[in-house]
């Protein structure tokens, strides 16, 4: 059996503080891409290609890569169809993350043991249609079997939050909302479309950077009313540069009559503007999380057919990246009003730069273990090599210890095995770590850190009442 119960665990330390400290852990999956209608729902799921292959941008880009046609990717192939080339793809995939999650999601959630090839397929998908069909699979059945305690989503600013009343409401679930200001961050991309969204949202014209900026504040507080513990960010680049209130009003009338922005007038804007939402996060007793360094839609043709978020994506590699992010950070701790924050870095060549930059702004009063993380592994980095390296990397620099652990960054409700990959890795490394001599072999300091990664940190760090 490929997935046996000691998988990816190699030494006996690491087996003892898996199967004794981390397996049975519940799960905060603080952030995802999970779409909050379908919890308030409770959508069933009637085929596992519906389930498994619909939206999973990481499986569509390696069928590419296996010259799958587009038409048995994201066309009108039948669930069949598809679901055979994703197997036939599966069978190629040695090596990649992808190869490891798909057999711990059968096991997870089918119990199948079988590892899935172009010759297993059919039983396979014949197998996994009779549980969706003999078994109500839910939305909300799967994250109460994963044992999932708090979901943070990742929602535009202009959302009502009704799917998340909803699911308050009508279930005993922890679903909250993450605010997510990219498109006002993002000045030079389609700005003034979406401030008209604003305007319609807010019933205002908006017309100086000062009534912006205020109803950018009533959002915040309206996401705080709903339960929000979070803010995220994306950036393909992190730009940071101070301005005066006469280049700020500038650069938003530019933005407001669609005219060129430069990447100084970028920088000063995203400084800005970040600032002031940093101070507002601090305010509610938020977390700010940024995730830097993705370069997005990098294939003109698919994005044209198909839109975004479709899996043509990449790393991107900024320069001077230590200057802006210490910056950002040194202008809002300054004053004390550093929240808590998550920096979660995609180019692994600057993950010490990274972990170097958390270190500089830990100081606070609250006994905040760990107020500035460097944030798990993620997209591009969440496979084995990239966890062992954010592990040894942030060891070296930070505290281990304090780690909040791994997040499923997922639109898939079958993606928390993910979070035990994560616990298999990071037991297998600290157990790495006693056998060779550069841990004590201490049960009470190794429990703890395993309990911790897991699990505690994080309710900690996200204040969690469950």
């Amino acid at each position: 059996m490929f997935i046996n119960e000691d998988f990816l665990l190699t030494t006996e330390t690491a087996k003892r503080l898996y199967h004794q400290y981390a397996k049975d852990m519940p799960i905060i999956d603080y952030h995802c891409h999970l779409t909050p209608s379908l919890i308030a729902k409770n959508h069933r799921f009637q085929t596992i290609t519906e389930l498994w292959l619909e939206g999973d941008h990481y499986k569509w880009r390696a069928m590419r890569a296996n010259g799958i046609s587009e038409r048995l990717i994201t066309g009108d192939g039948s669930d069949w169809e598809k679901f055979e080339a994703w197997a036939e793809t599966v069978e190629n995939l040695l090596g990649n993350a992808l190869y490891h999650w798909t057999h711990l999601e059968l096991k997870v959630y089918f119990n199948i043991t079988k590892t899935l090839s172009k010759k297993t397929a059919k039983e396979i998908y014949e197998q996994c249609n009779q549980y969706l069909a003999s078994h109500e699979v839910t939305t909300q059945s799967l994250i109460r079997h994963s044992d999932v305690r708090l979901i943070g989503t990742t929602d535009d600013i202009l959302s009502d939050l009704e799917a998340h009343k909803a699911i308050k409401r009508t279930t005993d679930l922890n679903v909250i909302p993450s605010f997510r200001p990219d498109p006002i961050l993002n000045i030079q991309l389609d700005f003034a479309a979406y401030l008209e969204k604003c305007r319609e949202k807010a019933q205002d014209s908006l017309t100086t950077y000062e009534s912006f900026l205020k109803f950018v504040k009533t959002r915040v507080s309206y996401f705080n009313k709903v339960g929000c513990k979070s803010a995220d960010h994306g950036f393909k680049e992190f730009l940071f540069e101070a301005a005066t209130d006469a280049e700020i009003e500038v650069i938003y009338q530019k933005g407001v009559n669609e005219e060129n922005i430069s990447q100084t007038e970028l920088a000063k804007w995203q400084g800005r503007l970040l600032t002031e939402l940093g101070r507002e996060y601090a305010k509610y007793g938020w977390i700010m999380q940024l995730h830097i360094g993705a370069i997005r839609s990098n294939n003109t043709r698919l994005l044209n057919e198909l839109g975004e978020n479709i899996g043509t994506d990449s790393i991107y590699d900024q320069p001077g990246i230590a200057g802006h992010l210490n910056a950002f950070l040194d202008g809002l701790d300054v004053d004390n009003q550093l929240p808590k924050t998550v920096l979660y870095n995609l180019n692994p060549s600057y993950n010490d730069v990274f972990a170097s930059v958390c270190g500089n702004f830990q100081s606070n009063n609250q006994g905040i273990k760990g107020k500035v993380q460097f944030g798990a592994p993620w997209w591009f980095g969440d496979n084995y090599n990239g966890m062992v390296n954010q592990l040894e990397v942030l060891s070296n620099y930070g505290i281990l210890m304090n780690f909040i652990g791994m997040l499923t960054d997922s639109r898939s409700f079958i993606s928390y095995p993910r979070h035990d990959y994560f616990r298999r890795i990071l037991c297998q490394f600290i157990g790495n770590k006693v056998e060779s001599g550069f841990y004590p072999n201490d049960e009470a300091i190794l429990s703890k850190m395993v309990k911790n990664i897991a699990y505690e940190n994080v309710a900690r760090f996200f204040e969690s009442t469950n």
